[in-house]
């Protein structure tokens, strides 16, 4: 995998508005608005994300690999996860080693119809596959601040 994949025009509004109505509170509960500091510009910048619950932690993966706002995430060190009226501040932890693979697969069995086309696998490939794609994929924990 590139460094991360560039969404189209096309995904790209669709992104934009999925992250507007999941800033309003509407859409499925998984959902939320990233909003991170741009590690150059300063600005807030926000993408839609796909919040997931695993193993009693709240995970956020990056199925497009190092997209912008995982940059921004690591050099600010913190994101808010925005859902209607609620904003919640987070520190990041990143996964790395065997836990990983699984994550990843849980992952793109929860959210295929949105992220299958970012993944060489299907969510039912062992786990052992997951093993050989798992540096592409940035994947963290989130971390009460």
């Amino acid at each position: 995998m590139a460094e991360f994949a560039k969404p189209s025009a096309v995904e790209a509004g669709f992104n934009r508005l999925m992250g507007f109505l999941a800033g309003l509170g509407v859409g499925p509960s998984f959902i939320y608005q990233l909003q991170v500091r741009g590690r150059k510009s300063g600005k807030i910048f926000t993408t839609p994300v796909n919040l997931m619950e695993f193993g009693g932690r709240q995970i956020l993966v990056a199925p497009r690999g190092r997209t912008q706002w995982v940059r921004n995430a690591e050099a600010a060190g913190e994101i808010t996860l925005k859902r209607g009226s609620s904003r919640l501040g987070f520190g990041l932890r990143e996964i790395t080693g065997d836990g990983k693979p699984e994550i990843l697969q849980e992952y793109l069995r929860r959210y295929a119809s949105a992220v299958q086309k970012f993944f060489p696998l299907k969510a039912e490939a062992p786990v052992k596959a997951f093993r050989e794609i798992a540096k592409d994929y940035p994947v963290y924990e989130l971390v009460a601040r």
